[in-house]
């Protein structure tokens, strides 16, 4: 993969590190930059622990993550978990960001899920990358057009997705996915039990058989053009 600029926008905070990790990586190892964003902390996702002090868990968690694979990270602490909305005064924060950053390639949630806030984070993403291109909105000599914007797969997310772009990952970036993700609690599985590392270090070897390598991220351009490098 030849090195780019990679905004990952996620719900909350843990989502794109699963869903896009590896690929963010990969990315960083190949000389580009990843930059990773969640719209909450995800704060409400522990059964045991108060709000409060799991929302500085999850941020203290993704601080690590993000530097564990050389990735930058930005969290809108200020939106709360479970009400996260797809209005504009989110999708300017996020064209903000992409001006900012100017990335080459924004990555978001497929459209459809099982959780409102990955669907608005979609909503979100693809509206910020519209404002972020917009001629005469804000500071003309800001403005930024996004090369591409890609779908991530992530379980929540699974309704229509259509993988169409498969992107092989490096054992070396692989290794440095799998020891960040490692010290997310609920990546372990000390939330609600669900195996997520598990799941996703197996779709990554289904992902890579499909592709004709080891391991391989798979993403979805919302459309049906068959498979293509990131490239």
């Amino acid at each position: 993969m030849s090195p780019q600029t990679i905004m990952a926008v996620g719900g909350h905070i843990g989502d794109m590190d699963l869903a896009a990790g590896p690929l963010l990586a990969q990315n960083v190892l190949d000389g580009g930059r990843s930059v990773l964003v969640a719209l909450t902390p995800g704060e409400r996702g522990h059964p045991r622990m108060s709000a409060t002090d799991y929302r500085e868990q999850k941020i203290a968690e993704a601080r690590a993550f993000a530097a564990g694979i050389g990735a930058e990270l930005v969290v809108f602490d200020d939106i709360s978990d479970g009400f996260l909305t797809a209005d504009d005064a989110v999708a300017e924060r996020v064209a903000d960001l992409i001006r900012e950053i100017r990335p080459t390639t924004l990555l978001a949630h497929w459209r459809r899920s099982i959780h409102t806030d990955h669907e608005n984070a979609s909503i979100v993403a693809e509206r910020g990358r519209f404002l972020a291109g917009l001629p005469g909105w804000k500071d003309e000599t800001a403005r930024h057009g996004v090369g591409r914007l890609l779908f991530t797969e992530n379980w929540e997310d699974a309704t229509g997705f259509d993988a169409d772009l498969f992107v092989e990952i490096s054992s070396e970036a692989h290794r440095l996915w799998t020891e960040a993700i490692s010290g997310q609690a609920f990546a372990r599985g000390e939330t609600y039990g669900f195996r997520y590392i598990d799941f996703y270090s197996a779709q990554m070897i289904t992902r890579g058989c499909l592709a004709g390598v080891p391991h391989a991220v798979a993403l979805s351009s919302g459309r049906t053009w068959g498979m293509a490098p990131l490239d």
